[in-house]
């Protein structure tokens, strides 16, 4: 090991920070390092190679739109955040770092050679994504870069200031990118609290979704909503899904940005939102419900906004362990604490699916309103939309 890097690593055992280290593709050899050096047990608490497709879809908690990709690393560091307060659950100094690479294979790879690095903390999310001049270097030479770069993550982690410089040629260059999140934020994922409320949100009318992206659907049924019901309609993200991994504090800043651009408005402001209208046009509300049952505790009395997929969800035996008591139950308590459900058709490329196509428990149906498919029929996708970005990219 070459005497600075043995430095750097020497630091990061001396410092306070401890954490879980996650690999994928690439970047194998910094957990070597930090193990070649005396204190390795003082910084490292586990390390995780989910190599395979299955093993990464397990350790992240789902199907990654892509798998060599930034939003993939900072799932896993996520993840290995997330393990670390497991093993630690008062520690301050805690970190998550990741690696997800697509280098030299022994096969032609048809995409680009990337390395992309993820960092999650309490306080912070940061990632470094390197794309490399493909063929300059053999995939030994590759995998060495890609664990320098884990361990300069794993120093910023440490708050090391030591740094080695990277062997990279003109064209190449690191693209760091790190959100600090407000204190709320910080909490919420904690667990400190249940939800934070953004803008001026409301329990009457939730419109809950991933908004990954939001689009004119999203927009549409939030507008008809509101006029509707007469109240305004507030959006709700949970940061916990079910078979979705957490959402980390890119991704909570990134969502959050969209509804400045596109309100969602409220009754006062129809049928026009003006530009002065925009404050009072983003309610939202940040919250660990991931299951209508958790969201219902949050918002007694609240109007649920959804499509016909998402309540054939709730009603799906499935998700209750496949007990269908659990189901009923689960259902008894949300209609017991006062929601009801604002339902529209869907149609997910099999034709539009209305309210009445659904074979629904009584229970559930009883607290249900459709908006006749007349007044909506949007067909967009969120998850349409996505793939589509990525076999553009």
């Amino acid at each position: 090991m070459p005497v600075n890097m043995e430095q750097l690593v020497q630091e990061i055992h001396a410092s306070a920070g401890q954490m879980v280290l996650s690999l994928s593709g690439g970047g194998s050899g910094a957990l070597a390092r930090l193990l070649e050096v005396p204190g390795g047990s003082r910084t490292l608490l586990e390390a995780v190679v989910p190599y395979s497709r299955g093993a990464l879809e397990r350790w992240i908690g789902g199907v990654p739109d892509a798998f060599c990709s930034q939003a993939t690393a900072r799932a896993m560091a996520m993840a290995a955040f997330l393990r670390a307060r497991e093993y630690r659950p008062e520690g301050i100094d805690l970190a998550g770092v990741a690696c997800t690479a697509g280098l030299t294979t022994d096969r032609p790879r048809r995409g680009e050679h990337r390395i992309h690095v993820a960092v999650q903390t309490a306080a912070t999310t940061v990632t470094w994504s390197l794309q490399l001049d493909k063929g300059r270097r053999t995939r030994a030479e590759e995998e060495r870069l890609a664990s320098e770069l884990v361990l300069e993550a794993v120093a910023e982690a440490c708050g090391v200031e030591c740094r080695s410089p990277l062997d990279l040629s003109q064209d190449e260059h690191v693209e760091r990118r790190a959100t600090v999140a407000p204190q709320p934020w910080r909490d919420l994922l904690l667990g400190n609290v249940e939800s934070v409320a953004c803008g001026k949100a409301t329990a009457e009318a939730i419109l809950p979704g991933a908004f990954n992206p939001m689009h004119a659907g999203h927009r549409r049924m939030a507008q008809i909503a509101a006029e509707v019901l007469g109240v305004g309609v507030s959006l709700e993200i949970s940061i916990v899904n079910v078979e979705k991994p957490p959402l980390d504090y890119h991704e909570i800043e990134r969502r959050m940005g969209q509804f400045a651009e596109q309100p969602v408005c409220q009754p006062v402001c129809q049928p026009v939102c003006q530009p002065v209208c925009q404050p009072v046009c983003q309610p939202v509300w940040l919250t660990r419900a991931a299951t209508f049952v958790e969201k219902s505790r949050l918002f007694h009395g609240a109007t649920f906004i959804v499509g016909t997929d998402t309540l054939r969800r709730i009603a799906d035996e499935r998700y209750y362990g496949d007990d269908p008591s659990a189901c009923r139950a689960a259902l008894e308590r949300i209609a017991g604490r006062g929601c009801r459900f604002l339902v529209f058709a869907r149609n997910p490329g099999t034709g539009l699916i209305r309210l009445s196509d659904l074979d629904l428990p009584d229970v559930l149906r009883s607290i249900c309103r459709e908006i006749p498919p007349e007044r909506f029929r949007e067909g967009v996708s969120s998850t349409e939309i996505r793939r589509s970005t990525v076999r553009r990219s």
